[in-house]
């Protein structure tokens, strides 16, 4: 037998997804906003995404990216006066008082504290304010946060001291990939030294059902904002809200737009266990063999998008094949982008055929083409 020769299929399915009840996005009181898809960083919604605003204590979480970059959580730090003289959210931190870097990074995450955030930029920055800021812009640039300039490691008001909703997003999604901070954010109280306990400023834990975090800040000039994240099934939603009027609008409306982003996606059957997506020639005069999906595929998709499946398979195998011996692979794809494969297994074992009925085949192949010259 010859080369063994591929087949690549691309075939179009029309999902049978319920439409969610509200296909425009929520009307929201802010400056900016963005809803995102936390696997793809595909944008569902947003106004004025990329415009430069304060963003409060959201700050911080940079504040604890680059700390924990840097430092270990059980690292000792000594609170200087810089940080004890800081106003407004704080847990009245005292000058030469030691905490562990992951007490302070639980005060500046749960209850925003800026003694806690200011705390821990001069330990990183070895008493040098200016050079943990430095630090913080450094790797803005290097996340690609475009619209981002920080001035502050606790995000009270500053000249210039500004980011945007789709940084933000980008910022709070990059953090989230550690475990540590998952575990805090996630948190309403915590016990911290000096018989602290903690209290978080994020009321959509309590209200909220699957919420995950993730940071919350308020300043006049900011005004109301928040980073939140959610889970849904086999998906993450984020939604960034900048510059609310009221504590109670910013919930209103984050509320509406997390679950206008959840209702964007249906977990759908995309592969399907057993079913038959090729069959290859095997010679001899046998019959064609089935190849199957070795394993099913559940995978969040988009309401409004079509699923396109591509199978590359063998026109021909070469024999003997084991049942299940892995022979080609079927791809799904949504808007583009591959959401995910599943291997495509022999659905029987095929022998070689023994020298009887080989010869057999060719002496009928003969006679064929014998009575086709002749006809």
């Amino acid at each position: 037998m010859g080369p063994v020769k591929l087949r690549l299929a691309a075939v179009a399915v029309a999902l049978a997804v319920a439409a969610p009840a509200q296909a425009a996005p929520p009307g929201v009181t802010a400056r900016a906003y963005v809803v995102e898809n936390a696997a793809t960083g595909e944008v569902l919604a947003g106004r004025a995404a990329r415009r430069s605003v304060p963003i409060a204590s959201i700050t911080k979480l940079m504040t604890v990216l680059v700390t924990l970059e840097r430092a270990k959580p059980t690292d000792v730090v000594t609170v200087t006066a810089a940080a004890a003289s800081v106003g407004e959210s704080s847990i009245r931190l005292r000058v030469g008082e030691r905490l562990s870097v992951r007490e302070l990074v639980e005060a500046a995450l749960i209850q925003s504290a800026n003694d806690a955030a200011d705390a821990l930029a001069d330990h990183v920055g070895g008493g040098n304010r200016a050079v943990f800021v430095a630090l913080m812009n450094r790797r803005a640039r290097e996340l690609g946060l475009r619209e981002t300039h920080f001035v502050r490691p606790d995000g009270l008001d500053a000249f210039g001291h500004v980011s945007s909703a789709r940084d933000v997003t980008l910022l709070a999604r990059v953090l989230m990939h550690r475990p540590l901070v998952r575990a805090i954010v996630r948190r309403s109280t915590a016990r911290i030294s000096g018989g602290r306990t903690l209290h978080t400023w994020n009321d959509l834990l309590a209200t909220f059902p699957s919420l995950l975090g993730v940071k919350t800040g308020h300043t006049s000039a900011a005004g109301w904002c928040q980073v939140a994240a959610v889970q849904g099934r086999g998906y993450t939603i984020y939604a960034t809200l900048l510059g609310s009027p009221s504590r109670a609008q910013r919930n209103r409306d984050l509320a509406a737009l997390l679950s206008w982003g959840l209702d964007r996606y249906r977990l759908v059957p995309v592969v399907e266990r057993h079913r038959v997506y090729a069959r290859a020639e095997t010679g001899w005069g046998l019959a064609r063999l089935p190849l199957l999906a070795r394993a099913p595929l559940l995978s969040a998709v988009r309401v409004d998008s079509t699923v396109t499946e591509r199978v590359v398979a063998p026109d021909v195998v070469r024999l003997p094949v084991r049942r299940g011996q892995r022979l080609g692979v079927v791809r799904v794809y949504a808007r583009g982008r591959m959401i995910g494969e599943r291997p495509l297994v022999a659905a029987r074992a095929v022998a070689t055929p023994g020298m009887r009925k080989r010869v057999a085949w060719y002496a009928g192949r003969t006679a064929h083409h014998l009575i086709g010259l002749v006809s």
